[in-house]
C-alpha cells in the first residue's frame, strides 16, 4: 500500500496520485490526472482542473489521522473532532501528536501565524491601486444592479394585500 498524498477537500479520504498526461482524441486538449483510492483500491481519472480545485495536497504537518481535516475519519463522524490532532488537523513539525496543552498550544501557534502571514500577503495584494480599481469598479457594478433588482422584487407580484409582497417595512 503506497502513502496517501492528497485528500478530497469536502469528503476527505486517502488518495495517491499515479500519474497525469495529455488527454487523446476527444480529451486532447485536457490534462488528465490518474490518482488511487487508498481505501478502496480504485484507480481514477479526471481532469487537471478538477483535481486541483477538489483535491489538496497533504502537508507535512497534517495530521495523519485525519489528513488535516480536523474531524474523525476512522469512525466515519465528521462531527467529532479528531483524537490525533484534537480538531486542529495539524500536529507537531515532527509530525507527532501533541502529548499535552503546551504541544497543542504549540501547534495552534503555528496556525494562527502561517494564517497572519497570508492575511498580511492579501491585504498588500489588496493595497495595489489596479486591485482597488478592480474592487471600485465591482462595488459600482453591484450597488447599482443590487438596487434594482430589489426594486423590481418589491413591487413585483406577491401574496401580501393588492397583490404586494410583504417586505417587513
Amino acid at each position: 500500500m503506497s502513502q496517501p498524498t492528497h485528500t478530497h477537500r469536502q469528503h476527505g479520504g486517502r488518495y495517491a496520485m499515479v500519474a497525469h498526461y495529455n488527454g487523446d482524441t476527444a480529451l486532447e486538449a485536457q490534462m488528465i490526472v490518474v490518482y488511487r483510492d487508498l481505501d478502496r483500491e480504485i484507480d481514477t481519472a479526471t481532469t487537471a482542473k478538477d483535481w486541483e480545485s477538489n483535491w489538496k495536497e497533504i502537508a507535512a504537518d497534517d495530521c495523519t489521522l485525519c489528513l488535516g481535516s480536523g474531524t474523525d475519519q476512522i469512525k466515519g463522524n465528521k462531527e467529532k473532532p479528531c483524537g490525533g490532532c484534537y480538531g486542529l488537523g495539524k500536529v507537531r513539525k515532527d509530525g507527532e501528536t501533541p502529548a499535552d496543552r503546551w504541544e497543542l498550544a504549540d501547534v495552534a501557534l503555528g496556525i494562527i501565524q502561517r494564517q497572519q502571514q497570508e492575511l498580511g500577503q492579501l491585504r498588500q495584494l489588496a493595497a495595489l491601486p489596479e486591485v482597488q480599481k478592480i474592487i471600485e469598479a465591482r462595488r459600482k457594478a453591484q450597488g447599482e444592479d443590487w438596487v434594482e433588482r430589489e426594486r423590481e422584487w418589491r413591487e413585483g407580484g406577491g401574496r401580501g394585500h393588492g397583490g404586494r409582497r410583504h417586505t417587513g417595512d
